[in-house]
């Protein structure tokens, strides 16, 4: 701790041992006879107030401040030194264990959202605390001064009960507003008039003979509804020093019942504690709407806000599709003033996704469960919009049923993306299987075809397999170019593909190298049909330009009925083909394991 901060709590000390000293001084001469007490007991409130509006560590500065002066100001008025150090120490304990069980428990007294709990916690701390200083004091009084115990206790109590409620009360709030206590806006000139109007109607009460104390509740339960606790703090403080002084000078009401001087007090405290009780409820109650309602406003205010300024759309959605709200954002993205968009406004929903947007709404106010949805939007300028919303279901504005809330982004930029990225997979994907310059299946294609077609004949398939090359082919490369040698390999896939059924697999496997898996098909005829429609197709000349080309083939054939290996069915469709070429213009038949040799098949 620095040398500063000591000299501060000094001095902050020493204003706390002034107000109670004050105020000790105040409540003893107002008592009436030797040995008596007061009727509101003003110094424990302040320095309650004082220990919870400072850290703890900060608490033995101000109880010894506080112990100290009371000694003195009891010293000064003539009590005996034994009775006054037993009255400060009750005091001082009364002070100690309110403070230590408030503190304990409801370390922040600012937070309103605690200020239930604490009115709680503090009436039965108080309690509490209350009724242990008074067995002391009563005690000490007994003994030294053989005034009765319980007459004594409950004088006592009821006086520190209404000074704690009241002053413990009043300094929290002046601690805690400072001069903001009368100059916080709208309160300064009306605060004044009203505790004008407090004292006034008080002193008129308690300056007459007439039993009209109730006449000085209305405008102190004004003072509680229009200023909370300010004005309860301070109306009850109004209430209790004129009350006091009039009734200690012989003025007032309560002269008027026929009981003595402990009698009057009891009334002027029963007085008091009926306006702490019509008041400090309803400074709660005030406290606590404030608190809502100032809770309810930052939150619209923040939601406002967010959904004002956000780039996303925020719409607030009936249970019948109807909008009641669309943020100022739909202007940019959507091209339509917000405006425009409330009511019902379907025709803005895409046709095809207006059915499953009307069943999500459905189903986020039936679950009450958050849903993701993506649809399209149409702008504007007449082109539409996707975008993603999440929607939730909240409370209708009229507090019956259910409304829903969603916010949605524009998205259409990465629908394109997603768009073009798939295209581009497919293309891929197709680049990987397909040939590029005959569209026809590639070798990765084919051996994966290959290798289930094979499997299969586990399970009683049968399978052909033509091996296939065009006759002369490096000849038209060579002599007529490379790329009237590809509108020949193009010309010849064409024709391949219309000479095999839509479940055959027709693919090259590079230069004029290409193949035609048959399954499932009567063998070998099946594949005896291909290969002859082929050779019969390409007896017609290829047109390349103006010239006409003439392309011959030569195909082998493989089958098989039977389980076999795919490198013995790959090997059996090559020694056909090495057969076919000997002729030219012909295909050759090869079964797999067969013992014969190939044999040329007549041309088609």
């Amino acid at each position: 701790m620095s040398s500063i901060e000591p000299k501060r709590i000094g001095w902050d000390a020493l204003l706390m041992a002034l107000l109670t000293g004050v105020s000790a001084w105040a409540a003893m001469a107002l008592s009436r006879g030797p040995g008596e007490l007061s009727a509101v007991w003003i110094g424990n409130g302040i320095l309650v107030g004082w220990l919870l509006s400072r850290p703890t560590e900060r608490w033995p500065w101000y109880l010894g401040a506080a112990a100290a002066t009371e000694l003195a100001v009891r010293l000064g008025v003539g009590d005996q030194a034994v009775s006054a150090a037993v009255v400060a120490a009750a005091n001082l304990i009364e002070a100690l264990i309110l403070a230590g069980v408030v503190r304990r428990f409801v370390p922040d007294v600012g937070d309103p959202k605690r200020w239930i709990s604490l009115g709680g916690i503090a009436t039965a701390s108080t309690l509490l605390a209350c009724a242990v200083s008074g067995f002391m004091a009563a005690g000490a009084m007994r003994v030294l001064h053989a005034a009765p115990f319980w007459p004594g206790f409950l004088t006592w109590f009821s006086a520190h009960v209404v000074g704690l409620v009241i002053f413990a009360t009043t300094t929290l709030v002046a601690q805690r507003e400072g001069r903001r206590m009368f100059t916080a806006p709208g309160r300064g000139l009306s605060f004044l008039l009203t505790m004008a109007l407090l004292a006034a109607i008080a002193l008129a009460v308690f300056l007459s003979s007439y039993p009209l104390l109730f006449l000085a509740y209305p405008p102190l339960l004004l003072g509680a509804i229009r200023h909370r606790f300010a004005g309860v703090a301070v109306g009850v403080v109004l209430l209790t020093l004129i009350g006091s002084v009039a009734t200690a000078l012989g003025h007032g009401p309560l002269w008027l019942a026929d009981v003595d001087t402990p009698g009057r007090i009891a009334l002027l405290q029963l007085y008091i504690a009926g306006g702490c009780l019509i008041t400090i409820p309803v400074a709660l109650a005030m406290a606590e709407r404030k608190r809502l309602v100032t809770g309810l406003r930052d939150s619209e205010r923040r939601y406002r806000m967010l959904a004002d300024y956000s780039h996303d759309v925020v719409v607030r959605m009936r249970a019948d599709g109807q909008r009641v709200y669309v943020s100022p954002s739909a202007r940019d993205i959507l091209g339509w003033e917000p405006a425009q968009m409330l009511g019902s406004r379907e025709s803005l929903v895409h046709p095809e996704d207006l059915e499953r947007q009307q069943r999500l709404l459905a189903e986020v106010i039936a679950s009450g469960e958050p849903r993701t949805a993506v649809y399209r939007i149409r702008h504007k300028n007449g082109h539409y919009v996707w975008i993603e919303a999440v929607t939730r279901a909240i409370p209708a504005e009229d507090g019956n049923g259910m409304e829903a809330i969603y916010a949605g982004r524009d998205i259409t930029r990465r629908v394109e993306t997603e768009r073009a990225l798939e295209a581009s997979r497919q293309e891929l994907e197709r680049l990987a299987r397909f040939d590029a310059l005959t569209g026809l299946a590639n070798r990765r294609q084919f051996e994966e075809r290959m290798n289930l077609a094979v499997l299969g004949l586990n399970r009683g398939a049968s399978l052909s397999l033509l091996y296939l090359d065009i006759d002369h082919f490096k000849q038209i490369n060579d002599n007529l170019g490379h790329a009237t040698g590809d509108e020949v390999l193009r010309s010849f896939a064409q024709r391949l593909l219309g000479c095999v059924r839509s479940g055959d697999l027709a693919a090259r496997l590079g230069g004029d190298e290409f193949v035609v898996l048959i399954e499932d098909a009567a063998v070998p005829s099946a594949a005896e049909a291909v290969a002859r429609k082929l050779i019969e197709r390409m007896r017609r000349p290829i047109a390349i330009g103006e010239r006409e080309l003439s392309v011959t083939t030569s195909i082998g054939v493989a089958y098989a009925d039977r389980p076999v290996e795919t490198a013995k069915l790959l090997a059996a469709a090559d020694a056909a083909l090495y057969c076919a070429k000997r002729e030219r213009n012909t295909y050759c038949l090869q079964a797999v394991a067969a013992d014969a040799a190939p044999r040329a098949a007549a041309r088609g």
